[in-house]
């Protein structure tokens, strides 16, 4: 709440965010990522010393104010995306982009784990110049990294639009029904068949209790589920609870 209220008395900030053409003010910076589910977003960098406040939302669509089932339709053109607030005198832009590599698949064109579609694509969208410099260096460095292609695009940010609420800190709120859509999104498994020891690349965390993965031993990652889109993506349906039980 109290980061929340911090954003909006920031001059260049509404509802929604900072818009693409709104200057952060002076010891403030914006960034916008794209990694797929946002809900799997908030968490690496709410953990982060200096972030003020993050959002999920929308971005670079064709359509004024989408709501989820308009965007996750993949016929918007808009991208999930995390919007973070940041004071760069406690943390880097290139801290942020560290985190955001080691919580992606930059090497999947189609969206991202058990997401497909171009809702759930990646990409770095840069507020200005420093941050555009920036982050294409830190892909080349990917590219020299990796024998395959990246798929994370370079973009500057366009208007932003925050998600419906139930969707903002969903980590939290709802924990488990967060974590059991982690884990069977395969993400985790994922992630560290990429980038191993550094899969999540968070390093400092200033709330640890907020930061707990979704793990399995046995790598158990399934590759789609086979049922339609409305039913496979949970996110539509915040009435939907679940009941996890060992077996």
């Amino acid at each position: 709440m109290l980061a929340g209220l911090l954003l909006l008395a920031l001059p260049g900030a509404n509802a929604t965010g900072f818009s693409a053409d709104a200057a952060a003010p002076d010891g403030v910076g914006v960034a916008t990522f794209a990694g797929g589910c946002f809900w799997c977003m908030e968490p690496p960098f709410d953990a982060l010393e200096g972030v003020i406040s993050t959002a999920s939302g929308y971005t670079g669509g064709h359509l004024e104010d989408p709501s989820c089932e308009q965007v996750v339709t993949g016929r918007t053109g808009h991208y999930e995306v995390v919007q973070v607030v940041y004071d760069p005198a406690v943390v880097s832009y290139e801290r942020l982009l560290h985190v955001y590599w080691r919580n992606i698949d930059l090497l999947d064109a189609g969206g991202q784990f058990c997401d497909r579609g171009e809702p759930y694509r990646t990409a770095v969208l840069h507020h200005d110049d420093e941050q555009r410099r920036l982050a294409e260096a830190a892909l080349q460095r990917k590219t020299e990294r990796f024998e395959t292609g990246i798929a994370t695009r370079i973009l500057p940010a366009a208007t932003f639009y925050e998600a419906e609420g139930y969707h903002q800190d969903h980590y939290r709120k709802n924990p488990i029904r967060y974590r059991y859509y982690r884990f069977t999104c395969g993400r985790d498994a994922r992630l560290r068949e990429l980038w191993g020891d550094e899969a999540g690349g968070c390093g400092s965390r200033r709330h640890p209790e907020r930061w707990q993965w979704a793990t399995d031993a046995r790598g158990y990652a399934p590759k789609r589920l086979g049922v339609p889109l409305i039913f496979r993506d949970v996110r539509v349906l915040p009435w939907l609870s679940f009941v996890v039980t060992a077996g």
